[in-house]
């Protein structure tokens, strides 16, 4: 389900770190810890952040960050996620927020966040990417998936909350948020930046 993201479009220094990330479970999950210290040095400070865009120039640092909380959130670092989505006061900030909380598990809180969130740019090809992981699926809970015309993240909140470990439905519901993970990621990781231009 996952074809159209490459570690290796975000340079070298996100993409090594990307190549490494695992598969989260719906969960907290344990933080990889082996990853911390590369988490730590991209987040403490302005020239490295910027070095972790290298070949690019910063346009938006607020999309930067987020990038940052992504990268935290993927590698199960829930508390050093929500530091930084907290402080981003912008539609992705909350996009962010919302997952984090979505994965601690506080439903009720992920579905505040979403409501922050409104429409975003993400949100018709995510719609698609969950029918398509969808279309086999013959749980009933699901078929919402294959009928929506927009993303619907409180009904996935819903989804993610009833599904029972070890199911087929947990197993969708984790392929479904790879998928929304990659997208929100690549969102960030391409609105944050202007390529560098040869004069």
């Amino acid at each position: 389900m996952t074809p159209h993201f490459n570690p290796t479009d975000y340079g070298p220094v996100l993409g090594s770190l990307l190549e490494t990330a695992p598969v989260n479970s719906l969960g907290p999950g344990r933080p990889v810890e082996v990853q911390r210290k590369s988490l730590e040095a991209l987040s403490s400070s302005t020239q490295s952040l910027e070095a972790a865009f290298v070949g690019h120039h910063i346009v938006d640092r607020s999309l930067a960050q987020a990038c940052l909380a992504g990268l935290w959130l993927r590698f199960n670092f829930l508390d050093q996620s929500h530091t930084i989505s907290q402080e981003i006061h912008n539609a992705t900030g909350s996009f962010w927020h919302g997952m984090m909380h979505r994965r601690e598990p506080d439903y009720d809180n992920a579905k505040y966040w979403f409501r922050r969130v409104g429409r975003h740019p993400v949100f018709a090809t995510l719609c698609n990417a969950a029918k398509e992981a969808a279309v086999d699926s013959p749980d009933p809970a699901t078929k919402f998936l294959l009928q929506q015309t927009d993303w619907n993240p409180f009904a996935f909140v819903d989804l993610v909350s009833a599904s029972k470990k070890g199911s087929a439905v947990e197993e969708l519901c984790r392929q479904i948020q790879l998928r929304e993970w990659e997208l929100l990621f690549d969102f960030c990781y391409r609105a944050a930046i202007e390529q560098v231009r040869d004069e």
